[in-house]
């Protein structure tokens, strides 16, 4: 473990970097979404095509509907970053790195009782450590974007809104961990030294941000 923290702490760093590119510049956002989905879409079939061996049609199905949900998360991001909702997907999204980092500090630190047979690594105190860690984005969003059209919301629905974000992050996490379990692998990939395969760190995203979407819509009816 602690010889692949140096690549994963670097691998990081590139993906914050490129992250913060992405946020000020459309033409790096597109490139960056195009480059996600074939790289998600290409580990996802990779595990499918383990799992179900064989069944050609399954195959075909599942990897097609894989292949519309990257390009409407895609969209949904693209959207949100280049209209008036780009402060609330940089809230989404960092609640989602707070969370993946809370996860995986506390269940390092404090381990104890796991979390659910579907993924033996997640433990009962990275979970808490997700929600524990995410909530620290708030008093930041709630204090200094109080007159924003769409973040001028009261305290309890930042609460309410950062814990039910991280409980779709860390679903998404679980889902795909529970895929690998079933093509009995450790990682989606090698992509991203230190990491893994790209699903491996947007796993929690891809659930969490459209979440985030439905419940803005919600909001508004």
């Amino acid at each position: 473990m602690m010889k692949e923290l140096p690549k994963r702490i670097f691998t990081s760093i590139f993906l914050l970097i490129l992250l913060i590119s992405a946020f000020y510049n459309k033409y790096i956002l597109i490139v960056l979404l195009v480059f996600l989905s074939i790289a998600a879409w290409i580990e996802f079939n990779s595990l499918i095509s383990k799992i179900v061996n064989k069944n050609n049609f399954l195959i075909l199905f599942l990897n097609t509907i894989s292949l519309i949900y990257l390009v409407c998360f895609s969209s949904i991001v693209f959207e949100g970053f280049t209209g008036d909702y780009k402060i609330y997907m940089l809230l989404v999204f960092l609640i989602c790195i707070f969370s993946d980092i809370g996860g995986f500090v506390f269940g390092k630190f404090f381990k104890g009782r796991k979390l659910t047979k579907i993924s033996p690594n997640k433990t009962l105190s990275g979970s808490i450590g997700s929600f524990i860690l995410s909530l620290l984005l708030v008093p930041f969003f709630y204090y200094n974007f109080e007159t924003h059209e769409i973040l001028s919301k009261k305290l309890e629905y930042y609460i309410f809104f950062v814990i039910l974000i991280s409980l779709a992050c860390q679903l998404g996490d679980i889902f795909i961990s529970y895929l690998k379990r079933k093509a009995k692998v450790k990682d989606t990939g090698n992509l991203l030294p230190g990491h893994g395969g790209l699903l491996d760190r947007i796993d929690g995203m891809l659930l969490a941000i459209p979440v985030g979407l439905v419940i803005n819509l919600m909001l508004q009816l």
